[in-house]
Formats: C-alpha cells, sequence, structure tokens
C-alpha cells in the first residue's frame, strides 16, 4: 500500500511576508512564492503551508484574521491564491492553508455585530462576561499568551463587559461553544477545500476548547484556557470530518502548543482526529542528545499505530536553529545541518521553516525596526536570494525597503551563492531529500533508539540505516553495530566509503550509513 503522501517527505513552512516580493513593496506576496516554485520543486518538498494571507489589520501579522475568505491586498488577490495552487499541483507540490479558528480580528464583521450591543445576534459569537468585584476586574486571572499584554481580558465600556482574548486585545476570541461559530469555520475551510488547498495548519489547535465556566488556573494543573477535555476532540472529529469529505487525501495539521507530550500524541492516537500535531516539547528540548533520545523514545511509547510525529526545531514563532543552538561555540551552522539530516532521517514528517534549508541565522533587529509584540522579528527576516553586491539591499527578496531588515549573512548566505557551491547547506537538504524520497526505510522503516557513546544521538531505520548525530563540541567517537557504508554526511567534509564497527564524528555532524548487515 502506498504511503501517504504527508508521511512521504518534508512539508515546507512558507511566511509569505518575508518569502518573495514580486511588486516591489518590501512585502512577500504570492506572485513572488509562484515565482519561486523551482527552489520548492528542487528542495523536494511534498507540500507548502502557507501562513495567513487572508485580509488582516496586521496587529499580529495576519494571525489577526478579518475576511476568513479573501487575501489581503498586500499579498494579491484570490486569483493570484488560484494560480499558485494550480501552479504548484503543476509540479507535484501540495498546498496548505493556516486556518485561524480560535480568535479573529476585532475589524471582523462578526466582532463588530459582537461588541454592537448584548442583544445582538453575534454577541455569542465571542466570549463575553460580567467582571468580578463589582465588574472592574477581570472575570478570571487567564492571561494573554503575550507576556507584554498581561491579562487576556478586556472591558468594552458601551457594554460593560469583558471579552477574552488569548493573544492580543485585538483578537478577540470565538466562542466555540455556541455550534454557530463551529459551522463557519466549517465552512471557511469549504471555501479553501474547493480552491483546490490540500489541508490545513490549524493554529493554536488546543485553544478550541475551554472551560466553559471559566474558572481560573490551578497550579500545576492544565490550564483551563485550552484543551478542555470534554470538548477538544470531538470538536476536531467533526473539522476532520469536513476534510475527509473531500477526494484526495486533505490532511489536518495542529499547533498543539502544550508541554505535555502525553497530551500532545492525544491529538493524533486515534486516527480520527489531526494527521499531524506539531510537538512542542521537540522543539523546546536543550541542545543535549539524551534529552533528544529520551524525547524521540517517549512518543514511540505513547503513539498508536495511527500516530504519526511531526519534527521541527524551528517555526515563524521560534529562533533560528544556527542561532538557538551556537551556544557561543560557532558551531551554529553545523548544528543547522545536522538537524536537517536528524528531521529528514527520524520516522515522521520533517518540517522546514524557509531559510533553514540556507542555514539562515536569526537577524539582527536594530531598536527603531522592531514590529512584533512578542520578539519574533529576527526569524521573520526576508530571505536573501542574491548577494547585495549584486542585488542591492533587498538581497533579491525585493526591489524596495524590505519590512525587515535581512539578515547580515546575505552575501554568504543567499540562495544564489549557495546554489553554485556543492558543499553548502541548501545542496545537503536537496540531498537529503532525494535519498529519503529514494529509500523506503526511511520513509516509513522502523525505528529505534541506540547507546552510541556519550554526547551521541544514534537510531536505526529498519534494517538498512544508522543515523548518528554528534551534539558535542568535540569530535566523538560513535559505535556502529555491524558496520556500514556512509551515505551521507551534514560535514562537507567527510568522505563517504565503507566503516568498521565505530566511527568519529566531527563536532556537530551528522550522518546517515548504509548497514552492513
Amino acid at each position: 500500500m502506498a504511503l501517504p503522501w504527508w508521511r512521504r517527505g518534508a512539508i515546507y513552512q512558507i511566511y509569505p511576508r518575508s518569502f518573495a516580493d514580486a511588486d516591489g513593496d518590501g512585502i512577500g506576496d504570492l506572485r513572488g512564492i509562484a515565482a519561486h516554485l523551482d527552489h520548492l520543486e528542487a528542495l523536494g518538498v511534498e507540500a507548502v503551508w502557507l501562513s495567513p494571507f487572508y485580509r488582516s489589520p496586521m496587529k499580529d501579522f495576519g494571525y489577526d484574521v478579518a475576511d476568513y475568505t479573501d487575501v489581503d491586498p498586500v499579498f494579491g488577490t484570490l486569483a493570484d491564491f488560484d494560480a499558485l495552487v494550480a501552479e504548484a499541483h503543476a509540479r507535484g507540490i501540495r498546498v496548505i492553508v493556516d486556518v485561524v479558528p480560535n480568535h479573529s480580528s476585532d475589524q471582523h464583521p462578526w466582532f463588530v455585530e459582537s461588541r454592537a450591543s448584548r442583544g445582538n445576534p453575534k454577541r455569542d459569537w465571542y466570549v463575553w462576561r460580567d467582571g468580578r468585584e463589582g465588574g472592574t476586574e477581570p472575570p478570571n486571572g487567564w492571561r494573554s499568551a503575550f507576556p507584554a499584554v498581561e491579562r487576556a481580558w478586556s472591558y468594552n465600556e458601551a457594554t460593560e463587559q469583558w471579552w477574552l482574548h488569548s493573544f492580543l486585545p485585538e483578537q478577540p476570541d470565538l466562542n466555540w461553544d455556541n455550534p454557530e461559530v463551529e459551522a463557519a469555520i466549517h465552512d471557511v475551510l469549504r471555501f479553501w477545500l474547493d480552491r483546490g488547498v490540500d489541508g490545513f495548519r490549524i493554529d493554536v489547535t488546543q485553544k478550541i476548547a475551554k472551560d466553559p465556566a471559566m474558572r481560573d488556573d490551578v497550579p500545576g494543573e492544565p490550564a483551563r484556557s485550552e484543551d478542555w477535555q470534554p470538548t477538544i476532540h470531538e470538536r476536531l472529529r467533526r473539522l476532520r470530518a469536513v476534510a475527509d469529505a473531500y477526494e484526495g487525501e486533505r490532511i489536518l495539521v495542529g499547533e498543539v502548543y502544550l508541554l505535555d507530550l502525553e497530551r500532545v500524541v492525544a491529538y493524533v492516537n486515534g486516527g480520527d482526529e489531526l494527521h499531524l500535531a506539531h510537538n512542542f516539547v521537540f522543539l523546546q528540548l536543550d541542545w543535549d542528545a539524551a534529552a533528544f533520545r529520551a524525547s524521540i523514545d517517549r512518543w514511540d511509547e505513547l503513539s498508536s499505530e495511527a500516530a504519526w510525529p511531526a519534527w521541527f526545531l524551528s517555526n515563524h514563532d521560534h529562533p533560528r536553529v544556527a542561532s538557538r543552538f551556537d551556544e557561543g561555540t560557532g558551531l551554529g551552522e553545523a548544528r543547522a545541518r545536522a538537524v536537517l539530516l536528524m528531521l529528514y532521517a527520524l520516522r515522521g514528517t520533517p518540517f522546514v521553516f524557509q531559510g533553514e534549508e540556507l542555514g539562515l541565522p536569526d537577524a539582527e533587529i536594530p531598536d527603531d525596526r522592531i514590529v512584533d509584540v512578542d520578539g519574533r522579528d529576527p526569524e521573520r527576516a526576508p530571505i536573501p536570494w542574491a548577494p547585495p553586491s549584486d542585488a542591492g539591499p533587498g538581497a533579491g527578496f525585493t526591489t524596495g525597503e524590505p519590512w525587515l531588515p535581512i539578515t547580515a549573512e546575505a552575501e554568504r548566505l543567499n540562495v544564489a551563492a549557495q546554489e553554485a557551491d556543492p558543499a553548502s547547506t541548501l545542496h545537503l537538504t536537496r540531498a537529503l531529500a532525494r535519498l529519503r524520497a529514494a529509500e523506503p526505510a526511511l520513509q516509513d522503516g522502523a525505528q529505534r533508539t541506540y547507546d552510541a557513546g556519550p554526547d551521541v544521538l544514534a537510531w536505526t531505520r529498519g534494517d538498512a540505516f544508522i543515523a548518528l548525530v554528534n551534539f558535542a563540541a568535540e569530535s566523538r567517537p560513535a559505535t556502529l553495530p555491524g558496520g556500514g557504508e556512509v551515505a551521507l554526511s551534514s560535514d562537507p567534509k567527510r568522505e563517504v566509503g565503507p566503516v568498521g564497527d565505530t566511527i568519529t564524528l566531527a563536532p556537530g555532524e551528522g550522518l546517515v550509513l548504509r548497514r552492513s548487515c
């Protein structure tokens, strides 16, 4: 039986504002993405995931949606979107779009009506409550996910009630206890499915079910503002049914931002909710071989046969690997290359954030260029497509002024320069994709970690492959059960060929070997 497409290879995240700008306004757009489909095809990605491009006031750069069924003019038009989907599909690349079901913009017509009066028909589409202490204090102690915002409630003087916002005050939470809201979001999914999308990444999935009694959180217990067990899984099953009603495999990927792996795995164990759940326990691990091994093994222990992992170590909300794991060693780029090898060689679906295939570090953002309330600008800096010395300060991303500064490493790490360098991170990523595509054992083969020596993460894939990553800042020996032959290394200095029952890994090196027996 053929492996489902979403298990075969990588899913590549595009942050549209920062991928490629076709019209010179300094902000990436849909036509910019379409112009660079050759890059994505050469990477061998199974699908692209597009962060929000919907109409929005951009208080949270698109995660505050004012119209779920239209494209914001800064990104283009619905015709541009349709053309992008058609061109991607023609190249065998599927398209996943972000859906933001927990909250809308305060400029969405639903909320404009909801806040108009207590008697408005849309009032119960959002979460409104009377305050405590005579109405002067918020209904409970829930906090915004953005520390700078502090409390998760804001007061509406006209109607003398508080509205809930898990993020910015301009992002009011929808009331999923109202069946009309759930039905409206289902219709949003159908709108995009009818346009040919292959699935959805569901923003803050765990937030669509909250304690309806709005009780305060209890220290040491799961937050009552999310993952409300009596309702979350049924709501996800109904979302899954919407996707399953369409021909072809249309998938649901959940941002399940829970730091309890058992609860995360519950979202995929039944096989009738999410297809994939982003694993933030894995994302937040320190750079430590034992910690990674324990986390990988724990996922396997908790998983049913229906469950399938989604591996990632960076996205638009978190620092880039080359910066985060450098730790003053100067090994950031080497470790970023090793992480790519790890993601492609683990059993599960690799998610690659744009720019990770180039080994980009976080950009330096001067104080006067900061735009994000939660400090996420460095990882969102635009992609350098060409050397600034040739293409100007926009580095091929734009002919205008980039909305955020481009990395200072653009001259060296741009796409054109790496295209010309067979030892580059770009060529490594392509090689990893080719190797995985050619070898069923690296797609669906059984996985088992083993002890290869201090500071080394090691695992087997079926009887065919061994993978290793050196987490130390120095060289480390590693044992190889039965020996093998080097298939691919993240270190361009590594010579391919047969090895015995031990091998010495360079600092920050990742390695895939074909087993001898």
